[in-house]
């Protein structure tokens, strides 16, 4: 509750409670249908294999820098991948532990993971996975089975799957998947979101709705039977009703997003460019939208409170602005 409590402060004082950075631009993997190296994920001007990437001492600073900007209570470590800057990373991570920061660090897991970042306070590795291993190979390489096995052993990780329109077709794919990563020692949990597709993209990863409505059915009979399966049930049934815009959805308005420049911002959430919101699998803005939904008592929902709270933030944030912009004698 502390954690919740501390979040509802920074948003009535207009500061966003998450922050998700890019960390590099810099990726060995070529993804089907990864958004990041989207045309329009930066708003078309540029893309993020364009975006000055910083290293070293600047890239420690930079991070630092926005932290102390913004004063997340939560930061995601997104990519490109990661680990291409782990020895920033590995001096980044227990700085950010030390401010009492929750990091969430997304990666392939295509090189090894420091085993020292396994002592780091507040961290969670995230690795992405997509579907089982003959797929999961074809579409990911180098970052294979084989290496992922190899680099998790001796951490604990979160295993994430996005699903998509070929994993939703092949019935009993969804449980072959889950059963093998509940089997393995480093897997602590397991989440899925669904493919996230851009307005007007027709691609092999798109659900259609009868898939959508598959996967909810089979994620939630899973769920009872893989405790790995670490996703509430409120989570899983807001895929079915995502929020209609971004302007409805509270994991974009409570998450500041930063390209690899730590300059460019990335609107109107973390997938960029013009994500379809109606069709959104992002488990983050389910995991939210849940939270909004939720009845105290069982009868009183949270969601007129968070919307005044981010109406008082907005104007909060505008009034800083505001000041921040003028000359210090007219203050």
């Amino acid at each position: 509750m502390e954690g919740i409590f501390g979040a509802w402060g920074r948003v009535l004082r207009g500061y966003n409670p998450l922050l998700s950075i890019e960390l590099t631009r810099e990726c060995p993997l070529r993804c089907p249908g990864c958004y990041a190296y989207g045309e329009d994920h930066l708003g078309g001007e540029v893309t993020l294999r364009q975006v000055r990437d910083l290293k070293g001492q600047e890239l420690i600073d930079g991070v630092l820098g926005l932290i102390d900007q913004h004063k997340p209570l939560h930061v995601s470590i997104i990519g490109g991948e990661p680990l291409v800057r782990y020895r920033e990373l590995s001096e980044l991570l227990p700085r950010m532990a030390a401010l009492g920061i929750h990091t969430q660090l997304v990666t392939s897991a295509v090189r090894p993971i420091p085993l020292e970042w396994k002592s780091v306070p507040h961290l969670s590795l995230v690795v992405s996975i997509d579907g089982l291993q003959p797929e999961h190979d074809q579409r990911r390489a180098p970052a294979t089975y084989e290496r992922i096995l190899k680099h998790i052993v001796g951490h604990h990780v979160t295993v994430h799957c996005t699903v998509t329109r070929q994993q939703a077709k092949r019935e009993g794919y969804l449980k072959e998947f889950v059963n093998f990563w509940s089997d393995q020692e480093a897997a602590r949990r397991i989440w899925m979101s669904l493919y996230t597709p851009q307005i007007g993209e027709e691609s092999e990863e798109k659900l259609t709705p009868q898939d959508r409505q598959n996967v909810i059915s089979e994620l939630l009979a899973l769920k009872e039977h893989f405790p790995k399966l670490q996703m509430t049930r409120g989570t899983i049934r807001a895929y079915d009703e995502p929020p209609s815009s971004p302007e409805e959805c509270v994991f974009a308005k409570t998450t500041t997003c930063v390209s690899a420049d730590l300059k460019h911002p990335i609107t109107p959430c973390q997938f960029g460019g013009k994500p379809d919101c109606k069709n959104c699998g992002c488990m983050a803005s389910a995991g939210l939208i849940s939270f909004k939904r939720y009845k105290l008592g069982g009868h009183v929902r949270l969601s007129p409170f968070l919307d005044a709270s981010l109406q008082i933030g907005s104007m909060s944030r505008r009034i800083r602005e505001r000041f921040r912009a003028q000359p210090r004698e007219d203050i």
